[in-house]
């Protein structure tokens, strides 16, 4: 069932209603999932807030072309809209962002009009609890131009068994710079994203969820590595994020060719590849 909007909904009380439902939720990858497609035509991007969401993640500001993840910023309102209604299975509060894929077809032009497509696509188990697939897709001129894959950890007791898919293991990337991470990245990144998860806004919050600080939203690291490591127009990109990078930090990123990785405290956190598309 898909369901239009007339506006792209707001987060206050979509997060405010996620946090009640949360102690309610009880995960496991074979409970039910809406089939609600949420639509959101006629979008277009406010260029202060692109401005402000390109300097905390290190993009040029002022590009014709959107950075390849602001895409996913303008799709969360909507994922919130499923993930907090009482019909999704996993608690809203605590959720880690494990991993997101990128088909970006074409560059997007930051005044253009697009439409928005976001869908729960399932749940699967993990040796951590239980993961769900969100899929955000853009239209431009009637055509899918970006779309994106992103799954979401609630975790919870389980055998510990679960096998998880991934990247095989290499040898570590070259690294190329050093980054010094301020305690105030989450809530930086948090007001120019509208995803305000206590896990990534102060050492208190994120203690509550098992972290013992705050912890860099995975779409701000996974950001700022390709602000660095830069895209094609057309590009596949993936990140996976193996480890929190907890705020404040200091955190090496490295890069060969097509891969990108970020290392902190004796382990890898991020790692991905930028992969060029044909048009």
């Amino acid at each position: 069932m898909s369901v239009v909007l007339t506006r792209s909904p707001a987060l206050t009380p979509l997060l405010a209603r996620g946090a009640l439902l949360s102690p309610f939720k009880r995960p496991r990858p074979a409970a039910e999932f809406p089939g609600t497609r949420l639509v959101l035509p006629g979008l277009r991007v406010d260029l202060a807030r692109l401005a402000a969401y390109e300097r905390v993640c290190g993009f040029a500001t002022g590009d014709d072309a959107l950075p390849v993840t602001y895409p996913h910023v303008l799709g969360f309102p909507l994922a919130m809209r499923l993930m907090s209604g009482r019909d999704f299975p996993l608690p809203l509060l605590g959720l880690v962002h494990t991993s997101v894929e990128i088909a970006q077809h074409t560059a997007l032009a930051a005044t253009g009009e697009c439409e928005l497509t976001v869908y729960v696509d399932g749940l699967a188990p993990h040796r951590r609890g239980t993961e769900a697939a969100v899929i955000t897709e853009v239209r431009a001129g009637g055509s899918v131009v970006w779309e994106s894959r992103s799954t979401y950890l609630a975790r919870h007791r389980t055998d510990g068994r679960t096998a998880e898919t991934g990247a095989l293991a290499h040898e570590p990337l070259p690294a190329v710079a050093e980054w010094r991470l301020a305690g105030d990245v989450g809530r930086r990144y948090g007001a120019v994203s509208g995803d305000r998860n206590p896990i990534h806004l102060h050492p208190l919050t994120a203690r509550l969820f098992g972290f013992p600080r705050a912890v860099a939203h995975g779409m701000w690291t996974v950001a700022r590595c390709l602000a660095a490591h830069g895209t094609p127009q057309a590009a596949l990109v993936r990140a996976e994020f193996k480890a929190p990078v907890l705020l404040p930090g200091t955190v090496t990123y490295a890069a060969d060719g097509e891969r990108f990785e970020l290392r902190g405290g004796g382990r890898v956190q991020v790692s991905g590849g930028v992969y060029p598309m044909a048009s």
